[in-house]
């Protein structure tokens, strides 16, 4: 009898997201995670809250992760990778590494749902300093202070009196090969700002930017606020080096509003990291035979009406293993996948019709 599981990989937002809309039309489920937790960047690199509404994201993950597990038919695989596939759609032979050894498991679909990794700021020409001087930060560094509840200087220790975010630090450079925009840096930044006026009184803190993306509902939920409530304040301008001076950062770049260079001291300096595919995507891509873009995501060659089928059938992708991508993102395209894998599951087993 052919299997009606649906084998999900990655247990972040969009994999969760992938099996819990499976099971509850009845598919069997089995997340395979690569680490010892579920629930993905959010928990794996400390956010603070989720963009833009400022909640817990251990809270909101947890629900999630609770969700999900309590459908009776998703079992999960911790500490576990993909090491091969061979079948058809319908009939997939699953090779799992895990903490017990080697084993196959028979799916009738798969779910990619691996993810994506920040862009290293240390590489190329995106340098800024991030790996010589303390006090060059990037978003995610600067989520675990906030989850912390203290935002100081990693030199001393100290709260700082100035900070300021540098945007597109990875994403639009054609020198580095990452051409795309990353779409969530903006609203992150801004968010992050926020909070960073409201751990720190009296702190000033800056955004300098090419373009400020906001998309949809975020102009109004967090681009403004930042502006007029917390008073934020927004450079348009393009940042070329940093360095140390007097004991604290300087600033070094143009005022491309004012036409005229500027130079102006921190304390902090916040990377705002574009989003690159994670090692998991590129390796799935090979292990599963499907296809991916020039920029080493997941390629969805359907097009823009299906936009979770991969170039091979029965293998479905979600979430920001396809391209930068929100938590929305991650949740909607999760569901989607996650119905289109329960419906070859399904079928494979008869009980679709």
């Amino acid at each position: 009898m052919a299997s009606s599981t649906v084998a999900v990989i990655g247990g972040g937002p969009a994999g969760l997201a992938s099996a819990a809309s499976a099971a509850s039309v009845g598919a069997d489920v089995v997340i395979i995670e690569k680490l010892g937790f579920l629930g993905g960047r959010p928990i794996e690199e400390n956010y603070a809250s989720i963009t833009p509404y400022l909640r817990s994201a251990e809270e909101a993950m947890g629900e999630v992760i609770a969700n999900t597990l309590a459908h009776p038919g998703v079992s999960v695989r911790l500490n576990t990778t993909v090491a091969g596939c061979s079948g058809e759609a319908g009939d997939f032979t699953l090779e799992l590494d895990g903490p017990g050894g080697t084993e196959s498991i028979e799916v009738a679909a798969v779910v990619v749902a691996t993810g994506f990794q920040h862009f290293d700021p240390g590489r190329e020409t995106q340098l800024y300093g991030y790996y010589e001087f303390d006090d060059v930060i990037a978003l995610q560094d600067l989520e675990a202070m906030l989850k912390e509840g203290r935002v100081t200087r990693p030199s001393n220790g100290e709260e700082p009196k100035r900070v300021c975010f540098i945007q597109c630090v990875g994403s639009r450079d054609r020198q580095i090969g990452n051409e795309y925009c990353s779409k969530v840096c903006c609203g992150v930044a801004s968010k992050e700002a926020t909070e960073v006026r409201l751990a720190v009184p009296g702190v000033e803190v800056f955004i300098f930017y090419i373009d400020m993306r906001m998309y949809g509902y975020w102009e109004t939920q967090i681009y403004w606020p930042a502006q007029e409530k917390h008073h934020v304040q927004y450079v348009k301008g393009i940042i070329t080096e940093v360095l140390p001076k007097d004991g604290r950062l300087l600033v070094r770049g143009e005022d491309t509003t004012m036409g005229r260079p500027m130079e102006v001291p921190m304390d902090l300096v916040v990377l705002s990291v574009g989003m690159e595919p994670s090692p998991g995507t590129r390796k799935m891509a090979e292990v599963l035979g499907i296809e991916q873009n020039r920029f080493g995501f997941i390629e969805a060659p359907k097009g823009p009406l299906d936009t979770v089928a991969t170039s091979r059938e029965g293998v479905f992708a979600a979430g920001a293993s396809l391209g930068p991508a929100d938590l929305e993102d991650c949740s909607s395209s999760g569901g989607f996948a996650g119905a289109r894998a329960a419906a070859v599951a399904l079928s494979a087993r008869g009980a679709l019709r």
